[in-house]
């Protein structure tokens, strides 16, 4: 109960001004907030602080829907509950709907043969473009390389690299719409 009655107190002491009681309580519950998110979200460790910075933003935003007479830490935690089921929510989409396999081998060769036969697609794809485009997207586009190092590379200027990257990926975009 110890750290109910100081949460609650630093967060009545914020709400009626002092700054420094607000700052206080902010950083109590967030420690608190941590080992509450870190329990339920066992399996993904990198996103508790995020979740944490969430609900910290969502408590500052909520603070004038806090009642005196109730539980600072139940408050608390039922916008964590609404942040973590959003989270929930937002990763299910991706996630949910992945057919269980036998072993994870099989679902390491699809990925690569998958990856494999982007890959084909791709050289494909630009291989269909002129020089002055395919040249600038592979140097910009897939290997990193700035403009200034592809202009020095392919002998074109600047701003022809630009231009062959733009027009190229429009060219791109519409040969894989079916539109040429």
């Amino acid at each position: 109960m110890e750290i109910e009655e100081r949460l609650r107190t630093l967060l009545l002491q914020g709400l009626a001004a002092d700054a420094q009681a607000y700052e206080r309580f902010l950083s109590v519950l967030s420690s608190h907030l941590r080992a509450f998110l870190r329990r339920r979200l066992a399996q993904w460790p990198d996103e508790v602080e995020d979740l944490v910075q969430e609900t910290l933003l969502a408590v500052h935003n909520q603070r004038h829907t806090y009642r005196a007479d109730m539980p600072v830490t139940a408050w608390a935690h039922a916008i964590a509950r609404y942040k973590l089921v959003d989270w929930f929510r937002a990763h299910a989409v991706r996630g949910a709907r992945t057919v269980p396999l036998d072993s994870t081998e099989e679902l390491f060769s699809m990925q690569d043969a998958d990856a494999a036969q982007a890959r084909r697609d791709l050289r494909v794809l630009l291989a269909s473009l002129p020089d002055k485009q395919r040249l600038p997207i592979e140097h910009v586009k897939l290997e990193g390389r700035s403009v200034v190092e592809t202009a020095q590379l392919t002998g074109l200027s600047e701003s022809a690299v630009k231009v062959g990257v733009h027009r190229g990926l429009k060219a791109l975009a519409a040969r894989i719409r079916g539109a040429t």
